[in-house]
């Protein structure tokens, strides 16, 4: 009998896992139960990916899983790596913490009927996002885009508000225009390839640029497939969909959509470049010179528009906007110190955006329902817990030492030195946009400090078990990843150059 590697069945079991859930929890009318079945499936899977990463790591492999074990084009295939597992486990892990922490806010905003509904539409994010981790599939990976947005879209909604229907529409219209170009993009790169996974694809696009032969159709292609990405992804200037969907949704919503959601596409585009078209297919056709020019505009108009915003949520979309630029910058730069950047700085978003978020939806709470940064003062002084989650996510995201986003910040200007023609740029932008991050987050955060005159400004520290053990467990892996970053930047690196072979 053949011998089988069980740890290589982890990524199918974690999508298939998610998945069973959500058919469980349709059949479970009781809110706080589906949230229990979530809460132990996601932890379950952050598990398995722990021992995948832990696997993939001591072999330095990167290996294939054949679900059905049928060849294309009627089966199709996952593939796992350092990169996958790693950003698994970052998925499994956030999405614990901000569900968990983010419970009250969901059984407080969300009717009750309504509650299993969304945890259902939630199992079926996750899912969608794992397998847009895990994919080895073109198509598989357009299914989950698509399964991706409806959901995201059920999350914004789930309040029922006329506000969370409007923001939910213009969502659903420009996600959707994403979706489509690279569904167009899909199609036309079949009809040249004849393939759908990505190793055979990637055979056909080099023989391609060898011989010149549907050299622009390829272009046109490359173009539909990435632009789709980027509106998916929301880069500047493809980023409307964010400031009404992020003000209309609850807390929790904001946060996995932000944190999580986001990145996904940008991971599933990071694995394109690598695993069909080729870094240097990219560079050839220039796309990387524009994610570049796109990435640098985003993380300085991102930074304008949040300047510009009187209402905390709002800023947090489009302090999102100028985040995902600098990704896009550090995949733009066309190398692999750049590339190594760009995901380091995937995670320390994904922890510290959800994070504001979640301390964000507290000070609303604790402000009467006022969205306005004006008229939050005194939240931390309210709920001091949340204002050292919201003052500690601020400073990563301005770059201070010691946390998460200063090494992401340090890490980018290293890889400009790399990147020819590029350096000069990158350092001016690096240089306004965290003086630009100043000047929007530390106003807030003084304004969170100041006692607000003629009201009460007691701490109240009645709050919710599972909400501080969130906050603690988020501040605490921003300083993990900005004081203990060299393991997961060593794995960045080796999953970059496994990718890459």
């Amino acid at each position: 009998m053949e011998h089988i590697n069980w740890i290589h069945n982890i990524p199918f079991f974690s999508i298939f896992l998610a998945m069973l859930c959500g058919i469980i929890t349709a059949l479970v009318k009781n809110g706080k139960v589906a949230f229990k079945i979530h809460s132990t499936m996601v932890f379950i899977v952050f598990i398995m990916s722990v021992i995948l990463l832990l696997s993939v790591v001591k072999n330095n492999e990167i290996f294939t899983f054949m679900m059905g074990h049928f060849p294309a084009p009627w089966g199709n295939e996952l593939r796992a790596g350092p990169l996958e597992a790693l950003m698994a486990v970052t998925f499994s892990l956030v999405m614990l913490l901000t569900v968990s922490g983010g419970a009250e806010f969901v059984f407080k905003d969300v009717v009750e009927e309504k509650q299993s509904l969304y945890f259902i539409m939630l199992n079926a994010l996750f899912g969608s996002m794992l397998a847009l981790v895990y994919t080895n599939d073109i198509f598989t990976a357009y299914v989950f885009i698509e399964v991706n947005t409806i959901a995201s879209c059920a999350l914004i909604m789930a309040k029922g508000t006329p506000q969370s229907m409007v923001g939910t529409t213009h969502y659903l219209v420009i996600s959707l225009l994403g979706s489509g170009l690279f569904l167009l993009g899909l199609c036309i790169l079949y009809s040249i390839t004849g393939h759908l996974l990505f190793p055979q694809m990637k055979e056909a696009i080099l023989e391609i640029i060898k011989t010149d032969q549907y050299r622009l159709p390829l272009l046109v292609v490359t173009g539909f497939m990435f632009i789709g990405i980027a509106i998916k992804s929301a880069l500047f200037p493809f980023h409307s969909m964010l400031p009404g969907a992020y003000l209309a949704a609850i807390p929790t919503s904001s946060g996995i959509l932000s944190g999580l959601v986001l990145k996904s596409y940008i991971i599933l585009g990071i694995k394109l470049i690598y695993c069909v078209f080729s870094a240097e297919v990219m560079h050839t056709l220039k796309i990387t010179e524009v994610l570049f020019v796109f990435g640098l505009a985003g993380m300085v108009m991102g930074s304008v528009y949040a300047i510009r915003e009187r209402k905390m949520k709002r800023m947090l979309a489009y302090s999102s906007v100028a985040q995902i630029g600098y990704i896009y910058m550090g995949i733009g730069m066309g190398s692999r110190v750049g590339m190594t950047a760009a995901c380091f700085h995937i995670l320390a978003h994904a922890i510290t955006k959800t994070l504001l978020f979640l301390c964000c939806g507290s000070f609303v709470e604790n402000s009467g329902g006022k969205e306005k940064i004006y008229h939050m003062r005194g939240a931390a002084l309210r709920n001091p817990l949340a204002g050292i989650g919201y003052t500690v996510g601020a400073l990563s995201m301005i770059g201070v030492p010691l946390l998460a986003g200063f090494i992401s910040k340090i890490y980018f200007a290293t890889a400009s030195v790399y990147s020819s023609g590029k350096m000069a740029a990158v350092l001016i932008v690096l240089g306004v946009s965290m003086v630009l991050n100043a000047l929007y987050f530390l106003p807030s955060v003084i304004a969170i400090w100041t006692p607000e005159k003629g009201k009460e400004n007691k701490p109240n520290f009645s709050v919710s078990p599972l909400f501080a053990v969130s906050i603690v467990g988020f501040v605490i892996l921003n300083f993990v990843l900005g004081i203990f970053y060299r393991p997961i930047t060593r794995i960045i690196q080796m999953s970059i150059e496994l990718l890459a072979q």
